[in-house]
């Protein structure tokens, strides 16, 4: 699939809906005959994740999530003892299922966790695709089919909290990014349920938004804020209160700034 086709959707009755916007989908099907790992790249709600579902459906493999928070250990993602019914006995962590499985693992925001958890990945990014598991001393080769996919949002992250190189140069990179308008509005429209003119008016002040010049926002309205504003709308909602619900209010409590986002509103929006 090149670039040229924007439009195409990914084949399949219930597949999750996704639109490709570049040759991501080609690349991703490369990766996965050669089990390859995949570290996708982008802002908060541009479509990683869906990317992912919408990927696993076609290839028709199981597709088991984790989501990375400051918390994680290593012990969350391989597995750890638990006392069940007075005995003590071993729960295989998310990684540990997809290795045995051969289902795609998928590590939302892994950069979140702390940099010795993802150590742990390393000998499964690699040429061995093997998990070392100390606590049962026992290593696991991964079973036909696992791929490792990771994401994260590089223009949200601190210094402190990015990829080590020597988890980066472990996998191959996909960017995603919002979708050129035309596109987006199809997204909105159809997973929001709502007509094309509303997806249209939601689009053009999502991308007014991400366009403001000295912006203060830490993030710029998501495809996924404009969804949530649809949904909204789609439930009987004016379209100005779905927008100040869902998206104003959402990005900043700072007085000044949900005014400022107010009278961008009113500039941009046409209907009430």
């Amino acid at each position: 699939m090149s670039s040229n086709s924007s439009t195409a959707l990914l084949p399949a009755v219930d597949a999750p809906f996704y639109r490709a916007v570049g040759d991501e989908v080609e690349v991703f099907r490369a990766a996965a005959r050669r089990g390859l790992p995949v570290l996708l790249k982008g802002p908060t709600g541009c479509g990683k994740t869906r990317f992912v579902e919408a990927m696993a459906h076609e290839l028709g493999r199981e597709l088991i999530t984790a989501a990375g928070h400051e918390d994680m250990t290593s012990a969350d993602l391989v597995g750890r003892f638990l006392l069940k019914g007075g005995e003590t006995v071993w729960v295989d962590g998310p990684l540990t299922r997809a290795v045995r499985e051969g289902a795609i693992c998928y590590l939302d925001e892994v950069v979140e966790a702390r940099q010795d958890t993802t150590v742990v990945i390393h000998p499964l990014a690699d040429h061995r695709r093997e998990l070392p598991i100390d606590r049962l001393a026992t290593t696991l080769r991964a079973a036909p089919g696992f791929q490792l996919v990771i994401s994260y949002n590089p223009g949200y992250q601190s210094v402190l909290k990015s990829l080590k190189e020597s988890t980066r140069q472990r996998f191959i990179a996909i960017e995603l990014g919002f979708p050129p308008a035309e596109t987006e509005i199809d997204v909105v429209a159809h997973e929001a349920g709502i007509d094309i003119g509303a997806a249209s008016e939601l689009v053009t002040l999502g991308n007014a938004i991400r366009t403001l010049d000295g912006s203060p926002l830490r993030e710029v309205a998501s495809t996924r804020l404009l969804i949530l504003a649809g949904g909204l709308i789609g439930e009987g909602l004016s379209l100005r209160a779905a927008v100040q619900s869902a998206i104003v209010q959402t990005l900043s409590d700072d007085a000044d700034v949900v005014r400022a986002l107010g009278e961008l509103v009113d500039a941009v929006v046409s209907r009430p």
